[in-house]
């Protein structure tokens, strides 16, 4: 069978002195240097025990040393447990104690917080091919589940044991192929690495296309407004970001005395995490001078469901048809569902094989083959995907259906609002619709003005009863909005 790590062979035959890739910490690898930088890491990796079959957690923030990292786990058989190093250390106990790994990998070169576990839980430093990396031997036996499984990757949790996604090499190689077909990309491209390569589309969509297709990348441990801008006005040529992302660049550059992005090779950028907003496509597509893109995925999914291969102008704010060899479903018998919405569902060689050691969950969301994303939407009449919300964040407010995206959009459109999450609050038997909206420091719009502008652009039961303004709001690495999280960290404002 094909494995992941054959996409990194089928370049190593053909190009091996080309660039492969480059981190914020000043490492440039040709192709043959981080063959030898994988080599390396197996080494060491055997020579602490790990076999075939068994789990190694790394511990990482974007870097060369860690997609060697990974893939010295597929060469050997075993299988890669990425998990962000700005994760607490109950974050990561609740994995480590899942997955129960033979060995953790910490990138402490490049990361403080990878340093700063490491030295927590006594790994070694280790130095190589690959540069300076920890490392911590553990006992742990393989497990036959994961025979065709490439990666855990574990879902974004704060509460409860947390469920991780066995994704297999197949999965892996349909992903990296398909999002490099997608985006037609070359050996003459240069793709900017800031979405973490520990959570799907970092490692598929960016990582595993940018091998399969032989396009360096230019991996960034943390996002900075400067360094994308840097990057951007540098040779790159195609960027996949998070809403918050965008507005920060735009800022930036409106602040170096310019209204667009300058010199710019740039040819390709989309915005996922979060729906599109008209009025905001067209800003952002004004400033790049490029089509803003989207898409819809899930980590169930190995990142890619549907896209979109939209021209410049082109008004479609919907997640695209679905991609080639995938299948999309509506089911309609859902709370929330009629009239042609519903849970989206989908088929394909992109669909994990379940979640790890347990059966219960992979079983309420896996039937013939086809995944239940949670996610509420419905096909247009060209046979395109729209996201409505998920399942569990619809609102019932006085009885009428809210869908979190539509108010988020509308408060979005606000021209300094950099972007919106919405979520229901339980309050006197009715659920009430609140709103929380990041803008920048200095440009706080008002609730009142926020009221206002929602109230020509809502249905009146649509509303938010609240709206908090603030600077930052809770989110995962990928930049992701942690909903789940705002009602708790903002509670001192809502009474």
């Amino acid at each position: 069978m094909a494995k992941w790590h054959d996409y990194l062979d089928d370049r190593l035959a053909d190009s091996r002195e080309a660039p492969a890739l480059s981190d914020s910490g000043g490492t440039r690898w040709t192709y043959d240097q981080l063959d030898k930088a994988v080599g390396a890491l197996s080494a060491e990796l055997s020579e602490a025990g790990v076999r075939a079959g068994d789990r190694v957690m790394i511990l990482a923030e974007n870097s060369a040393a860690a997609v060697a990292a990974l893939f010295a786990c597929s060469r050997m058989g075993a299988v890669a447990v990425p998990v962000n190093a700005r994760q607490t250390a109950s974050e990561i106990a609740r994995v480590l104690d899942h997955a129960a790994p033979a060995a953790l990998l910490f990138t402490s070169a490049i990361s403080p917080d990878a340093q700063a576990h490491a030295e927590r839980m006594r790994a070694r430093e280790i130095t190589g091919a690959f540069g300076r990396l920890h490392l911590l031997g553990r006992e742990s036996d393989p497990d036959p589940e994961l025979r065709e499984v490439a990666v855990l990757l574990y879902t974004t949790g704060t509460t409860g044991t947390p469920k991780g996604v066995m994704l297999t090499h197949g999965n892996l190689r349909f992903g990296g192929m398909t999002s490099a077909r997608l985006r037609d990309l070359t050996a003459e491209d240069e793709v900017y690495g800031v979405l973490p390569l520990t959570h799907v589309f970092g490692l598929a969509s960016v990582v595993t296309a940018s091998i399969f297709a032989g396009a360096p990348i230019r991996l960034e441990a943390r996002f900075s407004a400067e360094k994308l801008y840097r990057a951007l006005t540098s040779g790159v040529t195609l960027f996949s970001a998070v809403p918050q992302m965008h507005a920060l660049l735009m800022q930036y550059t409106k602040e170096q005395g310019y209204e667009r992005l300058p010199e710019s090779r740039l040819r390709y950028t989309s915005s996922g995490a979060a729906p599109l907003d008209p009025a905001w496509k067209r800003k952002a597509e004004a400033f790049y001078g490029v089509a803003i893109q989207n898409g819809y995925g899930l980590t169930e999914s190995t990142a890619g469901v549907s896209a979109t291969r939209n021209a410049l102008g082109d008004p479609d704010i919907s997640a695209g048809p679905p991609l080639p060899g995938v299948e999309i479903a509506i089911d309609e018998t859902v709370p929330g569902g009629g009239d042609g919405t519903g849970e989206v569902l989908t088929r394909g060689p992109h669909v994990m094989t379940g979640y790890f050691r347990n059966p219960e969950a992979t079983q309420a969301v896996l039937e013939d083959g086809w995944l239940r994303t949670g996610d509420l939407g419905y096909i247009d009449e060209r046979g395109h995907l729209n996201i409505s919300g998920r399942c569990k964040e619809l609102i019932i407010h006085g009885g009428f259906n809210v869908y979190p995206p539509e108010v988020e959009a509308a408060l979005n459109d606000h021209p300094l609002v950099i972007q919106t999450a919405v979520v229901g609050r339980m309050v006197e038997g009715d659920e009430k619709v609140m709103a929380f909206v990041q803008a920048a420091p200095g440009d706080e719009p008002e609730e009142a003005a926020l009221q206002a502008f929602a109230a020509e652009r809502l249905a009146g039961y649509k509303r938010p009863s609240r709206i908090i303004v603030a600077h930052d709001l809770p989110a995962a690495p990928t930049g992701k909005i942690l909903k789940h999280r705002l009602l708790e960290h903002f509670a001192d404002r809502l009474d």
